[in-house]
């Protein structure tokens, strides 16, 4: 096994999509229902880096899973708090990878001075909800019947993650993305990502 963790670029659309579609096409667990054109994919990932890491992680020239921050909402003061997400290919179960890439993404947006992160998880599904729990995440809340998607209403739970000193007001701003990935800082959550990772 050859792993990588880094940021996302344009060739690795293909390999993100071919994990995603099945989760579009055959669960809930995202309620996107169209799998997304490859080219408006890749300006949705563009928006995400415009301030947020959206990291994967390759193993042996594949794209064996990826994970990003993105907005939660517009209004001013929820700037702080951000969205994660995480999907690994099947193929690569049981190698810690999305544990090496929430690893990773949470050392930078912490940097940058995010201080909030929420999964939002469509239930049931025991594997997130575990996976969440064992680094970190609490539940916040659940909302029923919030969305319908494969035929029935489904149900979502919030989970968060703080990651910063809830006694301290936060910064000022949060760093964009750009500003960091030359800095010792984004090299040394990069290596922390890949210290998870099963050899």
């Amino acid at each position: 096994m050859n792993p990588i963790i880094r940021l996302a670029e344009e060739q690795d659309v293909p390999g993100i999509l071919e994990i995603y579609s099945p989760f579009i096409l055959d669960t809930a667990v995202t309620f996107e229902e169209t799998v997304p054109e490859e080219d408006s994919f890749w300006e949705r990932m563009q928006l995400i880096m415009s301030e947020l890491p959206f990291l994967v992680c390759e193993i042996d020239g594949r794209i064996a899973g990826y994970a990003y921050a993105s907005g939660y909402r517009s209004r001013a003061s929820y700037r702080w708090t951000k969205e994660v997400s995480v999907y690994v290919h099947p193929d690569f179960h049981r190698k810690r990878v999305a544990l090496a890439l929430y690893s990773s993404l949470n050392e930078m947006v912490r940097y940058q001075g995010v201080a909030d992160l929420l999964a939002i998880i469509t239930l049931p599904n025991e594997s997130s909800v575990s996976f969440h729990e064992y680094v970190g995440y609490l539940k916040c809340g659940e909302f029923s019947k919030v969305g319908y998607k494969l035929n029935q209403w489904q149900d979502v739970g919030w989970f968060e993650l703080f990651l910063q000193d809830e006694h301290e007001a936060p910064k000022d701003r949060i760093i964009p993305l750009d500003e960091i990935i030359d800095l010792p800082i984004f090299r040394e959550a990069i290596q922390k990502g890949m210290e998870k990772l099963v050899k």
